[in-house]
């Protein structure tokens, strides 16, 4: 039986601005979906500039008091803000399973993983913000270093983790003086609203704002004149265009961007843990997250090959492929009818550029939910590094697996491929596991772990156009949120 969530209708979202819920200034609405089940559960107002600039605004007055607020005054609200998400965390996993369609499972990982950041933050606040002082730099002259929050910044976040990648920035942004204006995916507003409504009091009008925009004013709101910097996160080709929009008008910019993951099993390799972990790297989150392994890399001979083969081909087959609410759910459908298309065409094509088709998922039915977005476990074999399906991300539930001669060689593809967010390696070889963190050029490294998801006092890494910035979304962003300043003092 599926889990009971709060609420199964949401009707119309509404602007969260200024400490008000209101109904904005639409270009147009979008429909929402449930979709294990296939049915329409919301609409969403797409805002357009005056919805910015309310936001913006709003938040620009709020941080003229917010960041003032002495630090054990703010701190009292980070506690609030970690108590609300402690109380309603199963709630917030069963909404965001409800509008995403993840296992509930996945989903109580993406709070567990919202509020270290908040803990992260609260650390923070009371550590990292300090600035530093040195007596006597020159004679009777004292030097001082101190960091100042900057004012208000844009979050803008992606459909896949509607809940958890907001928590990468706004615990940060808000505990080192900032406010902020947070823009979610048009396809999974739900959960971010459901969160806005249990810790709306939670903060002073104004600090934390939730808008949702038409697509052709997002430029609009990274360039706004009172916005200080974006944090984004989603493909690289979008990541990459409000780059420049954010260099062009001199804003800081932290952008997370796409992945297409190698994972390479060596032939010494626990068979069986490796399997079982790659399945649940693999077809987590339906392959719809950036730390997904697409590319597994076995090396070794014929025999090694086909027995783990095998053994990935078999497991795949038992995954259980179902609705996100009932507890036995292994991999649920694709967060959309369209994205679910985007894949299966992917395919297609990697089938006409030479690929075979070893487990086919593309026909694939959940009985219970026939009209549900559903893609069975795909694999494909006889890929090469300079095919699409293996340079271009997926982000859907399809593994390549590709032979290799050596790790020599499969460094190489890692370190010439489009993309450098993250790489793992199964090995019980020191020695290779060594070669393989100091040589691959990418953000995050697993050894024996197959999502390398850095827990939220590490920043999330991510190199070349799969991290673009000088920063990365966690921690990482106490020098992105604030700026140095320095007094040089002498008494007469």
């Amino acid at each position: 039986m599926p889990l009971e969530v709060s609420r199964r209708s949401w009707g119309r979202l509404r602007q969260f601005i200024n400490g008000r819920w209101v109904d904005g200034h639409p270009i147009g609405y979008a429909q929402l979906y449930d979709p294990g089940v296939g049915d329409v559960i919301g609409e969403v107002p797409l805002g357009g500039k005056e919805d910015v600039d309310e936001a913006v605004e709003a938040a620009y007055e709020a941080f003229k008091t917010w960041s003032r607020m002495p630090v054990p005054d703010r701190l009292q609200y980070l506690f609030r803000l970690k108590w609300v998400m402690e109380e309603f965390k199963e709630d917030f996993a069963r909404v965001n399973t409800l509008n995403h369609g993840k296992p509930i499972n996945d989903s109580r990982g993406d709070l567990r993983r919202s509020i270290e950041n908040v803990e992260a933050s609260i650390a923070v606040l009371l550590s990292l913000s300090k600035g530093e002082y040195q007596r006597e730099i020159a004679r009777d002259i004292d030097e001082i270093m101190m960091r100042e929050p900057l004012g208000v910044f844009s979050i803008i976040t992606p459909y896949n983790f509607p809940i958890m990648i907001p928590f990468w920035f706004i615990p940060y942004a808000v505990a080192l003086g900032n406010t902020v204006v947070v823009k979610v995916s048009p396809v999974t507003p739900i959960p971010m609203t459901y969160v806005m409504e249990k810790i709306a009091e939670v903060f002073p009008p104004g600090v934390v704002n939730l808008v949702h925009l038409d697509n052709s004013v997002v430029d609009y709101l990274v360039s706004h004149p009172l916005i200080e910097g974006t944090a984004f996160v989603g493909t690289s080709t979008i990541a990459l265009k409000l780059y420049e929009t954010s260099a062009r008008t001199g804003k800081r910019y932290l952008g997370g961007g796409s992945a297409a993951n190698y994972a390479v099993v060596m032939p010494d390799a626990n068979l069986d843990k490796t399997v079982e972990t790659l399945i649940h790297s693999k077809y987590g989150n339906a392959g719809q997250r950036c730390l997904a392994i697409q590319n597994i890399v076995i090396v070794g001979n014929d025999d090694f090959y086909n027995k783990f083969k095998n053994a990935f081909i078999e497991r795949a087959r038992r995954l259980r492929v179902g609705y996100g609410l009932e507890e036995s759910t292994e991999m649920g459908p694709m967060t959309t009818e369209q994205y679910r298309r985007n894949v299966i065409a992917k395919v297609d094509k990697a089938i006409n550029d030479g690929a075979k088709v070893v487990l086919d998922g593309r026909n694939y039915k959940v009985p219970d939910y026939p009209r549900g977005f559903y893609l069975g476990p795909t694999i494909l074999e006889g890929v090469t590094p300079d095919m699409d399906i293996v340079r271009e991300e997926i982000f859907g539930p399809v593994a390549n697996l590709i032979r290799a001669k050596n790790l020599d060689e499969v460094i190489d593809w890692i370190n010439k491929g489009k993309y450098h967010h993250s790489a793992a390696i199964f090995t019980q070889s020191g020695a290779w596991a060594r070669q393989f963190v100091n040589n691959v050029v990418v953000g995050n490294v697993g050894i024996n772990i197959g999502v390398a998801a850095p827990v939220g006092w590490f920043p999330f890494g991510g190199r070349k156009i799969s991290g673009l910035g000088s920063h990365h979304p966690q921690i990482d962003v106490v020098d992105f949120f604030t700026d140095r300043k320095i007094a040089i003092t002498r008494w007469f």
